[in-house]
């Protein structure tokens, strides 16, 4: 028996409300300018803190706000009601036939697996910051609905569910919605009722081991919450890729000597870089720039387990905590994903917004499910997935 299953009651966007999702973003300004460019956008009602007239605000004094947004979303026509229907789903690349699949629908929250002895078929195995959760539970329960999908990959059915979805998506005619995300990429989706096709993309995608690639906040979420089932795009390892996932660190407490003496100190090997910092290609080195220089750190390797000398990892506990005394949750940390370049990250620190940037090389996709598979844990914020599945374009409602 499968634990993915149809929405049972789905609101589908008729266009305009398709949105990054909450956490995409390095700045919260860029969210109050999306909202103000489109108030139809879903993260007017993610994120109603940060809706132009609510900025100062808290988020639980907005979640009424949410509410009513969310109402008059449905009953002014920007979504639309389904039963019982799973949502195929995809992405295809600006000027490229290159295209993404999936399915939108709804598993089973109790197959959510975080330990080698934790029975499940959902790997949840990367750490996560306690408040971003009780913030998904909180606006759950305030509007009824889940607004934002889990990313999921099937990890042993992965090649016949790819060719499954992008055969279903090739034979269902024009899509019920599209969308135009900030990269160009077009989101498209389909509406899949009762029926055979439906029970056979629901054994595909949860006829294995499903690792949650982005999301793992919504999923325990989910768990805290005690919702039966999350809402999920279950995708395939062809269709992603793991860019980096870069810190930004503001209000240092050491000069950038002090910091490279504190690095060399802890076993790593610092040399500047003549050119401008940038990702680097593999692992084992990252990029430092502050102080308007740019720095090569050849990471000290330890006697622990490989997740432990992943370079994310290292970054956490010789960088931030040794070599700074920063918890990875400070507020002076900034998790900055992959959409923002390595320039983006150095003039946030030469306008003076950041004090340095640390430049992380990608996890691949292959070390990542490999990872996860033997149910080892990743660093918080090591792996940004593209494409995202996009938040806004189908609704799960609760009860």
């Amino acid at each position: 028996m499968t634990v993915v299953h149809p929405i049972t009651r789905a609101w589908i966007t008729t266009g305009e409300t398709g949105a990054q999702n909450y956490d995409e973003f390095a700045n919260d300004a860029e969210i109050t300018a999306i909202i103000e460019a489109n108030p139809r956008s879903a993260l007017a009602i993610e994120m109603p803190h940060r809706a132009p007239a609510s900025v100062g605000r808290s988020f639980l004094e907005c979640l009424p706000d949410a509410a009513v947004r969310l109402a008059e979303a449905k009953a002014d026509g920007s979504y639309t009601p389904a039963e019982r229907v799973v949502v195929l789903y995809r992405i295809t690349e600006p000027a490229s036939d290159a295209a993404a699949y999936g399915m939108f629908g709804l598993v089973d929250t109790d197959q959510i697996s975080t330990s080698a002895d934790e029975p499940g078929l959902v790997i949840r195995n990367e750490d996560v910051f306690i408040e971003k959760v009780r913030e998904r539970v909180a606006l759950a329960e305030a509007v009824g609905h889940l607004l934002s999908p889990v990313l999921l990959l099937q990890t042993a059915r992965g090649a016949e569910l790819h060719a499954a979805l992008a055969a279903a998506c090739e034979g269902a005619g024009a899509p019920a919605a599209t969308d135009i995300d900030q990269a160009g990429r077009t989101h498209a989706i389909w509406l899949l009722g009762p029926g055979a096709a439906q029970d056979e993309l629901c054994a595909l995608a949860g006829g294995g081991e499903l690792v949650v690639a982005d999301g793992n906040h919504r999923s325990l979420a989910a768990q805290i919450g005690e919702l039966p089932r999350f809402l999920a795009v279950i995708t395939t390892p062809d269709s992603v890729a793991i860019q980096p996932y870069n810190r930004l660190v503001s209000e240092l407490t050491t000069t950038p000597a002090e910091l490279v003496a504190r690095l060399e100190a802890a076993g790593a090997v610092v040399e500047p870089l003549a050119g401008p910092s940038t990702v680097p290609a593999t692992g084992g080195t990252v990029h430092l720039y502050t102080g308007g220089r740019a720095y090569a750190v050849t990471l000290p390797a330890g006697p622990g387990s490989v997740v432990e000398n992943l370079d994310h990892a290292v970054v956490e506990r010789v960088l931030l905590r040794d070599a700074l005394g920063l918890d990875p949750g400070d507020k002076r940390i900034t998790y900055v994903g992959g959409d923002y370049p390595a320039s983006w990250l150095a003039a946030e620190v030469d306008a003076g917004r950041a004090e340095l940037a640390i430049l992380i090389a990608p996890v691949t996709v292959d070390d990542f499910v490999a990872v996860n598979l033997a149910r080892q844990k990743m660093p918080r914020k090591s792996t940004w997935f593209t494409p995202k599945a996009r938040g806004g374009l189908v609704l799960a409602q609760l009860g």
